[in-house]
C-alpha cells in the first residue's frame, strides 16, 4: 500500500510547493485504530488535499515509491563512486557492461 506522505508530496508538488517538512509543514498520525495514516495537522499555503484528491495520486504514488525502491537497489549494487571510477580506470568496457546488466536486472516502472 502507498504510503500516504508520497500522495501528499505528489499533491504540493503538482500545487507549486516542492519541499513538505513532515516535522513542521504536515504533521500525520496514525492512532492504531485500524483507521490508518491520517493528515493532523496542515500548515502549508495551499489547499489541503480532500481524501478524493490523494487517491487520484495512488497510482503516481505507487510508481514513484516502486522506483525509489529499485534506485536504491541500483546504488547498492553500483558501489562506491571510489570504485566505480577505479573499475572504469581498469576497465571501461566491463564498467560499462555491469551498469548496463545492474539496470535490466533492475528495471523502473
Amino acid at each position: 500500500m502507498v504510503q500516504l506522505s508520497t500522495k501528499i508530496k505528489l499533491y504540493c508538488e503538482a500545487n507549486g510547493v516542492s519541499n513538505v517538512d513532515f516535522m513542521s509543514d504536515v504533521k500525520l498520525q496514525d492512532d492504531s485504530n485500524g483507521q490508518g495514516t491520517y493528515i493532523k495537522e496542515w500548515n502549508l499555503d495551499i489547499a489541503q488535499p480532500t481524501d478524493e484528491q490523494l487517491t487520484s495520486y495512488e497510482t503516481a504514488a505507487n510508481t514513484a515509491e516502486s522506483n525509489a525502491q529499485v534506485d536504491a537497489t541500483r546504488r547498492q549494487a553500483y558501489g562506491s563512486w571510489g570504485d566505480q571510477l577505479d573499475e572504469i580506470y581498469h576497465n571501461i568496457d566491463d564498467w560499462k557492461t555491469r551498469i548496463a546488466k545492474v539496470k535490466s536486472d533492475n528495471p523502473k516502472s
